[in-house]
């Protein structure tokens, strides 16, 4: 496939079938380039894919202009509301906007006010980003998003906090293996936050089942066993999607600041832990969203008995969402 394939109006310009070319992919969506774009420059992307949708393009506007707009586009405009997403809660800005707050969950020697802090700030950013990034092609009450997000502040605080106290309170931990343990608490607590949102938000499909579509992109039904699936991967995905940004900096750090340079110079450690935090999330984020495709599938002789007799496909699809 060339770097620049024949332009396709909402598509990715990378084979989403593979893990590679879905990772190509997400780094487009976080590329933080995108927060830097002028309001002009964007309204001359809106009306070149436009031009493109009307059939009115010049024929001296290359695959490659038109890639770059629809990056641009989706970037910071809604799809469903075609209305501009702050910059805090866009995708392209989860990173720069996200670091401050995981260098602050793994500040080391954390008094139980910071603890609550920051685990409240990190769940009220996630929460945002989910809000100003969710589907909106149908109208959802504000109490669904309201009720996850009360959900994963508490497991989260309530997680940080007991393993906190727990830590604090054993007795065969020297000074230095408790302060090195204290540093990986961030990770259960972010972690079953992570789950106790998805669970929340969308406990409802459980119930009511997802829609299941054959080869040629048509709804057979709806099944309530590819809706467990689709929480499942998206469960898995909050989980790991942490992990390396919540575990790597403590295992990075606990070897750096044994340095002679850090040893002396204490305010160089800051910066370094910030960088450190940096880095492991820049490589997080689009690796852990890259695991399972947006569209996944399943053998139709795994789903209910109505599905099997509604098609003749041996896979259907589903949306798993994000």
């Amino acid at each position: 496939m060339s770097e620049y394939p024949s332009f396709q109006l909402g598509k990715s310009r990378f084979d989403q079938s593979t893990f590679l070319g879905r990772f190509r992919h997400f780094l487009d969506v976080i590329d933080p380039s995108t927060l830097f774009v002028s309001e002009k420059r964007l309204q001359e992307c809106v009306e070149l894919l436009d031009s493109f949708s009307r059939r009115t393009l010049s024929p001296d506007v290359t695959d490659a202009q038109l890639w770059e707009a629809q990056k641009i586009k989706q970037a910071i405009i809604h799809p469903d509301t075609g209305e501009k997403i702050p910059m805090p809660f866009r995708m392209s800005g989860f990173i720069p906007f996200g670091t401050p707050v995981i260098v602050g969950l793994l500040l080391p020697n954390q008094t139980l006010a910071s603890t609550i802090f920051w685990q409240w700030l990190n769940q009220s950013h996630n929460a945002c980003v989910n809000y100003c990034n969710r589907n909106a092609s149908k109208p959802a009450p504000i109490s669904k998003f309201v009720q996850g997000y009360i959900g994963a502040v508490t497991s989260a605080v309530s997680i940080a906090v007991g393993l906190n106290t727990l830590v604090q309170k054993a007795n065969g931990f020297s000074p230095t293996t408790r302060l090195l343990v204290q540093r990986f608490i961030p990770f259960p607590a972010v972690a079953s936050a992570n789950v106790c949102n998805v669970v929340l938000m969308r406990h409802t499909e459980l119930s009511e089942g997802i829609s299941v579509l054959d080869d040629d992109g048509n709804v057979v039904g709806t099944s309530r066993i590819a809706a467990r699936h689709a929480l499942l991967e998206t469960a898995l995905t909050r989980v790991v999607m942490p992990m390396p940004i919540l575990l790597l900096p403590p295992m990075i750090m606990s070897t750096l600041e044994k340095l002679p340079l850090l040893q002396r110079r204490r305010r160089l450690v800051l910066p370094v832990h910030s960088l450190v935090c940096l880095a492991a999330f820049g490589l997080a984020l689009p690796l852990a969203i890259s695991l399972f495709p947006q569209m996944s599938q399943i053998r139709v002789d795994q789903l209910e008995p109505e599905i099997a007799m509604a098609t003749h496909c041996e896979m259907v699809t589903y949306n798993k969402g994000l």
